[in-house]
């Protein structure tokens, strides 16, 4: 299953880009999140491994994430034309994903953040909750890209949302 979402941020590329590599933000913005310990490396480094807890509903999923690629490797003072660049897999029990992230400056305050995530299920009950539930991954991720954008532009933690 392959599927991409889009989203404009009201900020300029270099702090949203900032925002997202840094590790002590990730609660603020990312729902269910548990845990994200590196094991293997430093975060947001290509070939770091984390183990990555989320908690959606009762249900708990855990996973090990390892960053596949992530140009240029410095993110400050980035070039205007230059596409910003951050891919990971995450591998859990019955399920392999990626998530190949683009930024791109569409205007001086403006970032394009594009997300194109692609999901493979290794068992039969995988794979049919995987077709059952097609839309509900998309509207997951939809969901994390609008808690960031209300994140970066208007300081919201998600952590503070009722329910």
């Amino acid at each position: 299953m392959k599927y991409t979402v889009s989203i404009e941020i009201a900020q300029p590329r270099e702090r949203v880009v900032e925002l997202l590599a840094d590790p002590a933000q990730l609660p603020k913005w990312l729902r269910g999140l548990v845990l994200h310990e590196p094991l293997d490396g430093v975060h947001g480094q290509v070939g770091t491994t984390s183990r990555v807890v989320l908690k959606m509903g009762q249900q708990e999923f855990e996973g090990t994430e390892t960053i596949t690629r992530r140009e240029p490797a410095d993110l400050h003072g980035i070039p205007s034309h230059t596409v910003v660049h951050y891919d990971r897999e995450l591998v859990a029990k019955g399920m392999w994903s990626a998530a190949r992230e683009r930024l791109t400056e569409a205007g001086p305050d403006t970032t394009l953040w594009s997300s194109e995530n692609e999901y493979r299920f290794s068992s039969l009950p995988m794979r049919v909750m995987g077709q059952v539930m097609r839309g509900s991954f998309r509207k997951q991720s939809r969901q994390h890209m609008l808690d960031f954008k209300a994140f970066a532009e208007q300081g919201v933690d998600v952590r503070d949302a009722p329910g």
